[in-house]
């Protein structure tokens, strides 16, 4: 490890965009940390100790530990996720964003425009839904105290403006560095709230059964191992480019592939089928008693069949939908085509992409399996142990570990790929 870091702080370029990382890093924790105006802290803690299990704990991962402790950067960066999402889902079905998404970089960046604007809806709308459970007591069920200090219009007002705003700075963070540091701005930051509970997790743990807490750590040594093999699976569709004389110059006569993923979909899934199952546990207390009731019955509790059956359906459908829009196979055999390919035994054109589309579905109903299996494997777990102590505070769920070790992954090879350039020869070898 020391060496690695010899390496990668040898070079300046690449050693100022690490510090810069990390110094934006430090700054959106500290914003995570820091209360919003007009929240007493004190109560929050100590409700929050009373609080956990189901969507507590979930909710609590996804967003480092800050939206149920009301900070100003308590949104995270899942209104901007979502509205990222979102952007894709609309671009097949709106002809207008996908003739945008056809034109390049500056179609790009008008969609990128249009995703900000849907991030400060969004996150209007998770503020707003938010501060109005915490003003009537139902953000946290069974605290004695209230959580603001001041719940009238303007006090609320405030707070709402402070988390929007928050979640604009979180966008404006991950953007930078995207573009002055290393990796995506955006998984980086994800990475970093699934990072930053880690400790609170397995301190709780180690506290309520050191045995647990020796399992736990084998058995999520074995599953980071699983999931890493299968990040890495890929399968590797031929590309033979024909020679073409121009002028006085050959082109082409070279051989390459496709590299088509088994996991092709990544977290996109996971994540957002974590944030769906969250939305009816966050609208039911406005509702009324009786959907409220239902809601706590059947989709709060990871254990529950339903839960588990909706948990399945939605990853598998979503793997399948996002896959199906993110990979476009007669997009890419017109491209082989157009610069003189072709995948040997197959002819080019139609045939060239019904063969990609055929591969694709085959790969995407394992990867599917995976992400279904990895993201319930743990509820199974804690339906048979039925350990309370264990079952509230289990870290190693399918979404982190998809997150840390797709965001790892994807960090450590940029990371090496700019060692290579400047003549060094990297550090997975």
């Amino acid at each position: 490890m020391l060496t690695v870091l010899t390496r990668v702080f040898r070079v300046p370029d690449l050693r100022g965009k690490v510090l810069f990382t990390l110094g934006v890093i430090v700054l959106f924790r500290l914003g995570q940390l820091m209360p919003a105006p007009g929240v007493d802290i004190v109560v929050v803690r100590q409700c929050l100790g009373s609080a956990s299990g189901g969507v507590f704990d979930m909710v609590q991962l996804l967003s480092g530990g800050a939206m149920l402790q009301l900070s100003v950067f308590a949104l995270g960066v899942m209104p901007y996720i979502t509205a990222s999402i979102v952007m894709q889902l609309l671009a097949v079905v709106i002809p207008r964003l996908e003739a945008l998404r056809k034109e390049g970089q500056n179609g790009q960046a008008k969609i990128t425009q249009y995703t900000r604007y849907a991030t400060v809806g969004l996150a209007v709308l998770n503020a707003g839904t938010i501060v109005t459970l915490a003003r009537t007591g139902r953000l946290l069920p069974g605290c004695p105290q209230p959580l603001l200090r001041d719940d009238g219009l303007l006090a609320v007002t405030v707070i709402v403006l402070t988390m929007v705003a928050g979640a604009c700075a979180v966008m404006w963070l991950g953007e930078l560095i995207t573009e002055r540091g290393v990796g995506n701005g955006m998984s980086l930051l994800i990475f970093t709230q699934v990072v930053a509970v880690f400790p609170a997790y397995l301190s709780k743990i180690f506290v309520l059964s050191p045995m647990s807490f020796v399992v736990m750590i084998v058995s999520g040594l074995f599953l980071v191992a699983a999931v890493v093999f299968v990040e890495q699976a890929q399968r590797r569709i031929p590309v033979s480019y024909a020679k073409q004389l121009i002028g006085k110059r050959t082109y082409g006569g070279r051989n390459t592939y496709i590299p088509m993923k088994v996991n092709q979909a990544g977290i996109v899934p996971v994540i957002f089928t974590s944030s769906l199952l969250y939305l009816p546990t966050l609208v039911a207390p406005l509702l009324g008693a009786e959907a409220r009731a239902w809601v706590e019955l059947n989709l709060t509790s990871g254990t529950h069949p339903l839960y588990m059956g909706t948990y399945v359906l939605l990853i598998a459908g979503f793997a399948y939908f996002y896959v199906s829009i993110t990979f476009n196979p007669e997009e890419v055999a017109d491209g082989i085509r157009r610069y003189g390919g072709f995948v040997p035994g197959i002819r080019p054109g139609r045939p060239t992409a019904a063969y990609l589309g055929y591969v694709l579905s085959r790969l995407t109903a394992p990867g599917a399996l995976y992400l279904a299996v990895l993201a319930l494997l743990p509820l199974v777990a804690f339906a048979i142990l039925r350990d309370p102590g264990t079952q509230q505070n289990f870290p190693f769920g399918g979404t982190s570990i998809l997150i840390m070790v797709g965001v790892g992954l994807d960090t450590v090879k940029q990371i090496e790929a700019q060692l290579q350039q400047r003549n060094y020869e990297g550090f997975l070898k």
